[in-house]
């Protein structure tokens, strides 16, 4: 029986584990120019543990920012920034993917240092809610629409941002197609009401995605790029009125590629998933549905199983840095402190302690 702790294969590599650090925002970019800090190489590398890190959100171009003190991956200050980070995880055994987060329309104006710029997305609706900025809590704008070169410029954008992670010494990138963000918002059927080749049918909403996988793989290596995908998860003002439909249709152009894996943020569908897992047919990382709470030790099961192929552990690794050490004989786990989930120093981001033997 396959386990949580065996090897498994990750594109070109092979992890020591099947327990992924999912991607989770801690808005603590205060190096120069939206870059991480040492502090991050430090919070990084303690869990190295992992069998694959998958970074917080990294914004691939200015315009794809949509929180405060969060990273890019689009200047040389940067991309040296970054590379600290990875030699630090790099000399604990660690791998890791970046996370290439476009926000789209969940950004304000309020958030880029240039005041010319204007969150984009696929169509001019925006969506409900707000954005936190330095001036407080702000209502989200209408969204400027990319016409053609401006989702030429945004491919471009997501593929220079991967090319630079791997220079900043990334073993690879996760595009992030879920959670409400730019390419979610394109897949979906309420912030996609476009009525040319990149809307107005299943085939044109998932036609951004398909040409961002597939020029990014390109660029670096298909066995380098994993995509995250959130099926049903309304976060961020998100519909989707024919989402297995469309997530298969998705699935079909992707397969083609032989991307490293997709990586599925679960949300009320959970019958869909087990589709998607049949569909598939690469490496799968499962985020379960945990509406209630947070993913537990019982999550496991999933890859024993044979549900998934890695799951992925957001809260519990903020507060568990040793966490593969825990899941293996059974915890204690300590308790997140989500207020200083975002933002502030070292308290409730590098100092959770780890067992001792």
């Amino acid at each position: 029986m396959t386990t949580a702790f065996d090897p498994v294969r990750i594109g070109r590599y092979e992890a020591g584990n099947r327990v992924a650090m999912a991607p989770m925002t801690r808005s603590r970019a205060y190096g120069e120019g939206a870059s991480p800090t040492d502090l991050t190489a430090i919070y990084y590398s303690q869990r190295a543990g992992a069998g694959l890190i998958i970074t917080e959100g990294i914004q691939p171009s200015p315009v794809g920012q949509g929180y405060l003190a969060t990273p890019g991956l689009h200047s040389a200050t940067q991309v040296a920034a970054w590379r600290k980070v990875t030699e630090a995880v790099h000399a604990r055994g660690g791998l890791t993917f970046a996370q290439l987060m476009h926000t789209g329309r969940i950004g304000h104006p309020g958030l880029y240092a240039s005041g010319s710029l204007t969150p984009v997305g696929a169509s001019p609706v925006p969506a409900a809610g707000q954005a936190f900025t330095p001036d407080g809590m702000r209502d989200f704008v209408v969204p400027e629409e990319l016409d053609a070169d401006g989702i030429a410029e945004t491919i471009a954008d997501f593929t220079s941002a991967a090319r630079n992670a791997i220079e900043a010494g990334f073993d690879g990138v996760e595009l992030h197609g879920a959670n409400g963000y730019l390419l979610h918002q394109f897949l979906s059927t309420n912030a996609n009401l476009r009525d040319d080749e990149w809307g107005a049918s299943i085939a044109g909403r998932i036609r951004l995605t398909v040409e961002v996988a597939r020029s990014v793989a390109e660029a670096i290596g298909a066995d380098r790029v994993g995509l995250r995908i959130s099926p049903t998860v309304t976060i961020n003002d998100i519909v989707e009125d024919d989402h297995r439909e469309t997530y298969l249709a998705l699935i079909d152009e992707l397969n083609p590629l032989g991307l490293a894996y997709l990586h599925i943020g679960e949300g009320p569908d959970t019958e869909f998933t087990p589709m998607l897992r049949e569909r598939w047919t690469g490496t799968l990382i499962l985020n379960p549905y945990t509406p209630d709470g947070f993913t537990g030790p019982e999550a496991l099961k999933l890859v024993e199983t044979g549900a998934t192929d890695l799951v992925s552990y957001g809260r519990l690794f903020m507060a568990n840095p040793d966490l593969v050490d825990r899941l293996r004989v059974g915890g204690p786990f300590n308790t997140p402190d989500y207020s200083k989930a975002y933002g502030g120093d070292h308290v409730g981001y590098t100092d959770y302690p780890v067992l001792t033997s």
